[in-house]
């Protein structure tokens, strides 16, 4: 069953049309009533996270005591703003090591750093995107390139975050999708782990995310794909009626040293976040 699924889901068209938005009047009123206080919310903590960072940058170097709990208190109140109902279950690893998520839009960044300060991975064109770029860079996140040739220099970036005690926070699905699947992981990111400097201390712990569309919404109402723009998704999920709720599953953190290769871990992981997905959707 479960590698049934898996090629299924490798198989899915990313391409799928997404569903149609059509806002009401109240929905363009709660569009302002939802958006205007979360748009002072966002952009009030990256000032305040902004200004509290130029002090603490000098005195703690790559280590950020303050500003992650900034970030946290953001993302928890912004999912309270938007309406969305948010659980979880599991224990927060304590060990040092990465966050590993399966990826249904942009609001996993909310839901992942409401419950445990993290730090995301994303790749580099990122930076250069307005607004989402802008606070990519102020809330550490870490940009990295496909290219080879720097493999080894964006291991030592990763050496330095995690023994700074940080977590960070990988989609190895490798982009987004409508929520309603898991893709196949791809492995490339987690032969980083398995360097020298990484493997011995290294623990990854995956997590399962599932929104649940809200009643009467198709239940992939929550999920970003392919083409999809931010604009008229931020607007459909803003001027939505009623809200649903997201869901976050931590699994046990998997000892890095424990496994033989790349492939063996990024299986690992895979199987546990694919496997309470599909149970979680199940018993919705």
């Amino acid at each position: 069953m479960a590698e049934r699924n898996q090629v299924n889901d490798a198989l899915w068209n990313s391409e799928d049309e997404p569903d149609p938005i059509n806002l009401d009047l109240v929905g363009w009123v709660l569009v302002i009533l939802r958006g205007v206080p979360l748009a002072i919310l966002v952009f009030g903590g990256l000032i305040i996270l902004l200004a509290i960072r130029l002090v603490e940058l000098p005195l703690f170097g790559v280590r950020r005591p303050i500003t992650p709990f900034i970030a946290q208190f953001v993302c928890r109140n912004a999912l309270r703003l938007l309406g969305i109902g948010f659980r979880t279950s599991g224990e927060l690893m304590q060990q040092r090591g990465a966050v590993v998520a399966n990826h249904t839009s942009w609001l996993d960044i909310f839901a992942l750093n409401a419950r445990k300060r993290v730090y995301f991975v994303s790749k580099a064109e990122v930076a250069t995107w307005p607004g989402i770029g802008w606070l990519a860079r102020a809330t550490g996140t870490v940009f990295i390139e496909r290219d080879r040739k720097k493999a080894k220099e964006q291991t030592k970036v990763f050496e330095t975050r995690l023994k700074a005690g940080h977590k960070l926070l990988f989609f190895p699905e490798g982009t987004s999708t409508d929520g309603l699947r898991v893709l196949p992981f791809k492995t490339t990111l987690f032969a980083a782990f398995f360097a020298e400097e990484l493997r011995d201390f290294m623990y990854v712990q995956p997590v399962s995310v599932i929104f649940h569309a809200p009643e009467g919404q198709p239940d992939r109402f929550y999920g970003w794909w392919g083409d999809m723009e931010f604009g008229p998704h931020l607007l459909k999920t803003l001027g939505a009626r009623r809200q649903g709720f997201v869901e976050l599953i931590y699994h046990a953190p998997a000892k890095v040293s424990d496994f033989e290769n790349r492939k063996a871990l990024a299986a690992h992981c895979e199987d546990a976040v694919r496997h309470a997905h599909s149970l979680a959707r199940l018993e919705k």
